[in-house]
């Protein structure tokens, strides 16, 4: 007789910003022509992905040195956003199974004065800067002038954030943290960001760089996600990176925090020895945060390579009824004018012993759909969006 194994776990993986195409809608978002893969193969000469290729990343969209193989070893696919967003936060959330109507606000002239003016009354110091700006560019522009009255930098960006930068023998991290937290309690209603980011850096003027101890301070999310359905289920629900920053603590079981991408792979193998059934979800940044907002198309290319290398240890790593996923929350396309997020498609991989390999998962109509499937395979509560695949995937096993 035939059975369908039954999956126990399974290892979602975040590839920051690591979009596949222009949505159809992004010219509404100022980003018609991203492709964040592609315009970075194109502007490097090519990329070397051998590990993501054997998955089948090439299947999923022409990327230049990433071919289409004839025995992708993974289910293959792409997901639309279906949020009127691009940002990580409600890409993260689209994920878990919570898409979102009403987007973030954003702040193209800075926040309002009286609302400047009630930060800096709740924290007892004046703030500068408080404009749209690159987070290298604004502290080399007002570090000197940070550090000499120790007032700290306020900033937005394209997306719903409210960061706060700070030299750490000015402000030390953990007060950057309690003033970064009066923010988040302060921004609600119509000021409701989606992140208000502590952005510690240190050196001097000239040579001043951002440190790995920033911290994110994310809207909760409005309802329950599959995170939430996990932890419900008795079941491990691990966060590794910024994950719990994201879902505000939501949801969460257990979460580390990790220094850059090779750090969130070690922290995710490390997961996959003790975690039981359940859920490890891991994000790496650095594609997006090092790279894609800095315009730097050699150092994504690098990075994309650097975490290649690592996926056969993942790979070897899955226990028979484990499932590893790759895909992305959104683009941050280092080769436009834009340092912003790009609205773009995002890949899927799915690959373990239980998954039939090739499978065309074709295009998701939103990232909701693979948290539907996380549901559906860990056999707790689905979330209320998003329509499961698990059925195109399951590789049948001959019992006696």
């Amino acid at each position: 007789m035939t059975v369908v194994q039954e999956i126990q776990r399974v290892i979602l993986i975040v590839l920051d910003s690591v979009g596949i195409g222009a949505l159809p809608d992004a010219d509404q978002f100022g980003d018609e022509g991203s492709d964040t893969l592609r315009n970075t193969a194109r502007a490097v000469g090519g990329l070397h992905l051998a590990n993501l290729e054997r998955l089948g990343l090439g299947n999923i969209h022409p990327v230049a040195g990433v071919p289409a193989v004839d025995e992708p070893l993974a289910a293959y696919g792409r997901m639309a956003e279906q949020s009127v967003a691009k940002d990580t936060t409600i890409g993260h959330w689209e994920i878990a199974g919570l898409i979102s109507t009403v987007a973030f606000p954003t702040y193209p002239q800075g926040f309002p004065a009286d609302l400047i003016a009630e930060y800096e009354r709740r924290i007892g110091r004046k703030t500068l800067g408080n404009y749209p700006a690159s987070g290298t560019v604004i502290i080399e522009e007002l570090g000197v002038e940070h550090m000499r009255t120790g007032w700290p930098i306020v900033y937005t960006s394209g997306d719903s954030v409210f960061q706060v930068a700070a030299h750490e023998d000015v402000i030390p991290v953990e007060e950057l943290y309690a003033i970064c937290q009066t923010a988040r309690e302060m921004l609600t209603g119509e000021h409701n960001v989606g992140r208000v980011i502590a952005r510690p850096f240190v050196g001097t003027a000239g040579a001043f760089h951002r440190t790995d101890r920033r911290r994110d301070f994310a809207a909760p999310p409005p309802g329950p996600t599959l995170l939430d359905h996990v932890l419900a289920a008795g079941q491990t629900m691990w966060a590794v990176g910024k994950i719990e920053d994201i879902f505000a603590g939501q949801g969460i079981g257990h979460a580390v925090h990790t220094h850059d991408n090779m750090d969130g792979v070690d922290k995710t193998l490390e997961a996959m020895q003790e975690a039981g059934p359940g859920l490890i979800f891991t994000n790496l940044v650095d594609f997006d945060m090092r790279f894609g907002h800095r315009n730097n198309p050699q150092g994504y290319a690098a990075a994309l390579q650097a975490a290649d290398e690592r996926v056969p240890e993942l790979m070897e790593a899955l226990r028979r009824d484990d499932v590893l996923i790759f895909t992305a929350d959104h683009g941050c396309d280092p080769t436009t004018a834009s340092t912003d997020h790009s609205r773009e498609y995002v890949p899927l991989l799915v690959y373990g012993s239980a998954i039939q390999g090739g499978v065309d998962l074709g295009t998701r109509p939103t990232f909701a759909d693979l948290g539907a499937t996380v549901a559906e395979w860990l056999r707790v509560t689905p979330p209320d969006a998003g329509e499961s695949f698990a059925h195109q995937l399951h590789k049948e096993s001959m019992v006696e």
